[in-house]
């Protein structure tokens, strides 16, 4: 009652924001309007809830709110064993006190936690100390046979601590997408490839063009507690981390190198690791560990149709957030409205519509929010490894993920645009509402690989992640420039809270649409596919196999 009464007061006074307007009946089976889409978003962003951190008291809240709704909608539980409910193995991990410091002769140049570098122990380990060690620098660190690129050429670089240039090539375009952001652009690949190379640790220059946010996004985002599935397979990896570029630019220049033009160095093909000589690196890292049991929800609404309710259309919204950090303006709650309370109220609300008219529906619907996301797509990840269906029974994943908040758009933006046939489909629809289909506005940034669609796309499933559009309706001149810059202010901090200035109707829109593309998914006669060449079409025809449709 206390959650009801707290809406109501909301809804009173964003109501000069919020439009009652509904889609067209024939479009959708019930209301949709942008007081169903804040009611979700009012709850789960509020204090009450805690920035929603993974393994807390905050996710068991946001849980049993989910799964409240579903019941309410008539979603049924979607795990195997009759639960709402798939536990996640994690280990949460907590920096207590990072050191680090470089050394030439008897000069000590000394860098500050959180300000200059951020650090962490790999695996597990709760102190690591590092004494006197060598640095090469790597450039991108990429071995990519397909693209005829090999970073190391064959150097050993055990027991030498790794400095990556962030991101992947990009002067190409026969080569890595023509410079968009592959996975071998993404920092967990940095961290995987110092781990192969048997290396003492990996450092990532950080700059705002090659990670595509700025240091507050790394500081805010690993000074938290972190959190992984442990793999308890041994390594030589002790530490890991980050430099600003300010203290990237000493390190070389202690070297006697040029950091501008050793990032320019790494566009060579023919680049080959660079020791930083007579520089040494000391560290001192500290942690704490808690082993526990995140929760992804799962709900389902069993297929009408007998001869393909046992296939799959899988919905995906992330339910995590960063949780509670140090005050900022007298703010220590990190709400997470936009990112990503917003992408769990349109599956909510999806769930509802779908459940007005289960017998029009063939296959089987999944609605999936998923935990720790923000700390690599974990949940998500776990869930598409151990599916309750096969993956070769999953048509396609549907991700939600920050929706539109900013107005309504006369496009829509489909990242990954052109990878599967799943396009084909959203053009139809988009037309059919008066409405064009985007691709990715900056694929240099790698969107494809930084939230929970990847995790189906890796085991075979062709996945959609639907994006704001870009051509206002009715907005000033310079609005889309003005977004850039209050995404930018409130993309992983204690800012991303509901405001005045939020505009769901695009949101509104853009569900709308999203409902009849799944729907028709959904209704098909054959499973979804990848567009053959697709980078994910080897894993699509596998899980098929294994699911005997092939």
């Amino acid at each position: 009652m206390k959650k009801i009464l707290c809406f109501s007061a909301f809804s009173l006074l964003f109501l000069p924001f919020l439009s009652c307007t509904a889609p067209e009946a024939d479009i959708l089976p019930g209301e949709l309007t942008s007081d169903h889409i804040m009611e979700h978003v009012a709850v789960l962003a509020s204090d009450e809830f805690g920035g929603r951190t993974p393994g807390t008291v905050y996710e068991e809240m946001t849980m049993e709110y989910v799964i409240d709704r579903f019941q309410e909608y008539g979603i049924q539980p979607g795990m195997p064993d009759g639960s709402f409910t798939q536990e996640v193995p994690l280990m949460g991990q907590k920096t207590l006190q990072a050191r680090l410091s470089l050394h030439t002769g008897n000069n000590q140049v000394t860098l500050s936690y959180q300000d200059d570098f951020m650090g962490w122990p790999s695996h597990v380990r709760e102190q690591v100390d590092v004494r006197n060690a060598e640095l090469v620098y790597v450039g991108y660190g990429i071995e990519a046979p397909e693209e005829d690129w090999d970073d190391f050429k064959g150097t050993d670089v055990s027991g030498k601590i790794l400095v990556f240039k962030n991101f992947n090539p990009v002067t190409f375009e026969d080569r890595f997408d023509g410079g968009n952001r592959l996975y071998y652009g993404r920092w967990t690949y940095k961290f995987e490839q110092a781990i192969a190379k048997g290396a003492l640790g990996a450092l990532i220059i950080h700059t705002d063009e090659t990670a595509g946010y700025g240091w507050d996004v790394v500081r805010n985002s690993w000074s938290l507690e972190r959190f992984f599935v442990f793999d308890d397979t041994p390594h030589d990896t002790k530490l890991e981390g980050w430099l600003t570029h300010d203290r990237s630019r000493e390190l070389f220049e202690l070297a006697g190198l040029d950091l501008e033009e050793m990032l320019a160095a790494a566009e060579d093909p023919e680049f080959r690791p660079v020791p930083l000589p007579g520089v040494r690196l000391n560290s001192s890292v500290t942690a704490e560990y808690r082993s526990f049991t995140g929760q992804n929800v799962v709900g389902k609404l069993p297929g009408s149709d007998p001869l393909i309710s046992d296939q799959a259309v899988v919905f995906s919204a992330h339910h995590d957030h960063l949780g509670i950090g140090e005050p900022v303006e007298g703010d220590s709650v990190f709400n997470g409205a936009w990112d990503n309370a917003s992408g769990v109220s349109a599956v909510l609300n999806l769930a509802r519509l779908y459940a007005e008219e289960p017998e029009a529906i063939r296959r089987t619907l999944y609605f999936v929010t998923v935990t720790a996301e923000e700390s690599g797509l974990l949940g998500s990840r776990y869930f598409a490894e151990n599916p309750p269906v096969p993956a070769g029974m999953i048509s396609a994943n549907i991700n939600l993920d920050a929706i539109n908040i900013f107005g309504a758009t006369r496009d829509i933006v489909a990242i990954g645009y052109g990878r599967s046939d799943i396009d084909s489909i959203l053009e139809e629809e988009a037309k059919r509402l008066n409405r064009i289909v985007k691709p990715d506005q900056n694929p240099e940034q790698g969107f494809y690989y930084r939230s929970d669609h990847f995790s189906f796309a890796r085991v075979g499933i062709p996945a959609l992640y639907p994006n704001m559009g870009v051509e206002f309706i009715d907005k000033p001149d310079g609005y889309l420039q003005e977004i850039r810059s209050i995404q930018s202010r409130i993309y992983h901090t204690v800012h991303d809270r509901v405001d005045y200035w939020w505009d769901l109707e695009g949101a509104v829109k853009d569900l709308t649409l999203v409902y009849r593309v799944a729907l028709r998914i959904a209704n098909a006669d054959e499973l979804m596919q990848w567009t053959p060449g697709d980078e994910f079409e080897q894993a699509r025809r596998e899980a098929l196999h294994e699911a005997n449709h092939l």
